[in-house]
């Protein structure tokens, strides 16, 4: 069945305020409780996420900014997570490779909402090594290096046409040549300075947990926030 402009509009601002948001039991967060490191408490609420079967725990959505200053967002994949920061990875040319380049400090968002959980992360950005690359891209799936093989990440792309000749050929390579590598490829780590955790109540009566430093190498201080 199809809609009408207007009846459109009315059916999307009926179901939207229609919606509710964790009618569930959600579980108790106790800031005193919480580690001295943001990295351990990530570590933890991450894994609480996967036991509760949380979707695609592993989803964040990563905010950079162009050289003009102009904010952009999407979604992408943790790699991974240690002292040296919070990993994801993408070719440099892509458009976040660009504005990283331009102005290499981000910001990554964790929501997990069967558990009514952000965490969100600002800081500095530096590249890996071309070795860590090839060795990230090579501990995927074929699919994933198919992906990357694809290239011309954000590029303008003439039809789906192309799109798929391209891709055909690019899974053609990664089953043939599974050591094959994307040039571009580039590992990028965050290295937090501000890290907040946000606990959803039923009630209204949120709990946020900020963690700040003054440098990467300095020691965190943390404190709450008014929801």
């Amino acid at each position: 069945m199809t809609h009408g402009p207007h009846a459109t509009h009315d059916a999307f601002e009926a179901a939207l305020h229609a919606l509710r948001v964790w009618e569930t039991d959600l579980p108790a967060f106790d800031p005193r409780t919480a580690p001295d490191d943001p990295l351990d408490l990530f570590r933890t609420w991450f894994l609480d996420a996967v036991e509760a079967g949380q979707p695609e725990p592993h989803t964040t959505q990563l905010a950079t900014a162009d050289g003009d200053g102009r904010p952009d967002v999407r979604t992408v994949m943790l790699h991974g997570a240690d002292g040296r920061g919070w990993r994801f990875a993408t070719h440099s040319t892509s458009a976040k490779g660009r504005q990283l380049a331009a102005r290499p400090y981000a910001a990554l968002h964790f929501y997990w909402p069967l558990q009514g959980r952000q965490v969100r992360l600002r800081g500095p950005v530096a590249p890996g090594t071309p070795e860590e690359a090839y060795a990230d891209l090579h501990v995927r799936s074929t699919g994933a290096l198919a992906a990357a093989l694809t290239g011309r990440q954000s590029a303008p792309l003439a039809s789906v046409q192309d799109l798929a000749e391209a891709s055909a050929r690019a899974w053609e390579r990664a089953g043939s040549d599974p050591g094959a590598h994307a040039p571009t490829w580039t590992v990028y780590r965050l290295i937090p300075e501000e890290a907040e955790f946000f606990q959803g109540d039923a009630r209204r009566r949120h709990l946020r947990l900020r963690y700040d430093r003054a440098s990467p190498a300095a020691p965190w201080s943390r404190g709450l926030l008014w929801p």
